[in-house]
């Protein structure tokens, strides 16, 4: 065997035991080892598994009365705590597993508890449907099986000797990067784009690497996950509309309750902007406006509107964001360009509105604990004077 370490092949295999056999058999036939573990409930494996969740945790542990989805639940937490003492002990090297809805549920529940850059596929019958909340933060490859998984056939076989050839693949990926300077997580979306290129560009000449992320709900969670993970010197939290999306349940929406908490047990410095907190977006267009936002100031760009907060989303927003920032006073600062939060929010534009900039201001420095330390500068956070601006506080956080 070429690695030492194993593929962990991991399945309901009372229900898909021979399509998981196969899978071993392919990862085995290009000279890798497969760990197989049974997280199956509903019955006995077919054959030995290296690993039986179903006979010695299920059935040893009188389990069957919590239920099936009690049972789905201990195992996916079992199974979990397992895989990443496995992999703690260097012993396996990939994740691969197939099913259906409770398969997909099982595996990526099971997947989700290793880091980043570890090879995980799922495939799946239901990988067609939105996946959001199944692959979550993590990165997980969803391989759509396109005919359901019953038995290995003609077609079937081959995605599933291409799977297992991706993650042997993925698990000998022996590529590190050159780069050995500190990182520095940089927010961003749509709307401030022009600041996130200007602001890498400087700091990158600082001789930092810069790690962007698009606050999207999970992409801004995502950062969060990674600084907890310790890839980070620190946070350049340049688009923090994700708390706006949240508040209205718009397009970025998802958050979780980690985002804009410090690190825990980490000195991480992050600096602060209301980058897209001027707007909310919501998916319709000008032909369908709510009724209940005729008369708001709202900037159209494609199936998605941008909708200007009123004065209470405004101040719950400069409120919730002084509640998170509270917790870490020493270790964040918060940097406002006065002429606006976003591409849409500059004078002349449909969402320009100095009074609201104001009546956020005036929350936001009215709840803030005295220690966290904030600065407003003329120019607009598209301008390249916000961007020097805030890369040049960045690296001065960083060198303490």
């Amino acid at each position: 065997m070429k690695n030492k370490r194993s593929i962990a092949i991991v399945g309901t295999f009372d229900t898909k035991g021979e399509e998981h056999l196969f899978l071993k058999e392919r990862i085995e036939a290009r000279g890798l080892r497969a760990l197989t573990i049974n997280v199956g409930t509903g019955g006995p494996s077919p054959f030995s598994p290296d690993i039986d969740f179903y006979a010695d945790f299920i059935v040893k542990k009188g389990l069957k009365d919590k239920g099936r989805d009690g049972m789905i639940q201990t195992v996916i937490s079992a199974a979990g705590e397992k895989i990443l003492q496995l992999y703690g002990e260097g012993k396996i090297s990939g994740i691969i597993s197939a099913g259906g809805g409770t398969g997909t549920h099982l595996g990526t529940g099971i997947m989700r508890v290793l880091p980043m850059g570890i090879p995980k596929i799922m495939i799946s019958t239901v990988a067609s449907r939105d996946m959001s909340s199944t692959v979550g933060t993590r990165d997980i490859t969803m391989m759509h099986s396109v005919t359901d998984i019953m038995g290995v056939n003609s077609l079937l076989g081959g995605i599933f000797d291409r799977a297992a050839a991706a993650v042997c693949a993925m698990a000998e990926s022996n590529w590190e990067s050159p780069h050995k300077k500190k990182r520095i997580a940089l927010t961003m979306f749509g709307f401030i784009t022009r600041a996130a290129e200007q602001i890498r560009e400087h700091l990158e000449a600082l001789g930092y690497e810069v790690i962007p992320f698009h606050a999207n709900g999970t992409g801004g969670m995502a950062m969060e996950e990674l600084a907890r993970e310790g890839y980070f010197d620190g946070i350049l939290d340049l688009a923090t509309h994700e708390l706006a999306d949240e508040l209205r349940q718009g397009y970025c929406k998802g958050i979780g309750t980690l985002r804009l908490r410090p690190v825990n047990g980490e000195k991480v410095p992050r600096l602060v902007v209301p980058g897209g907190l001027d707007c909310a977006v919501l998916e319709f267009t000008r032909d369908n406006i709510p009724s209940e936002l005729k008369g708001r100031k709202i900037f159209f760009y494609d199936f998605r509107s941008a909708v200007r907060l009123d004065i209470e989303e405004t101040r719950a927003i400069a409120q919730q964001l002084a509640g998170k920032l509270n917790q870490d006073p020493s270790g964040v600062k918060v940097l406002i360009p006065m002429e606006g939060w976003s591409e849409a929010d500059r004078e002349g534009e449909p969402l320009y509105n100095p009074g609201m900039r104001d009546a956020f201001i005036g929350k936001l420095r009215e709840d803030l604990d005295p220690g966290v330390w904030v600065r407003e500068m003329d120019g607009h956070i598209n301008d390249p004077s916000f961007a020097l601006m805030a890369s040049a506080m960045m690296d001065d956080m960083l060198r303490g």
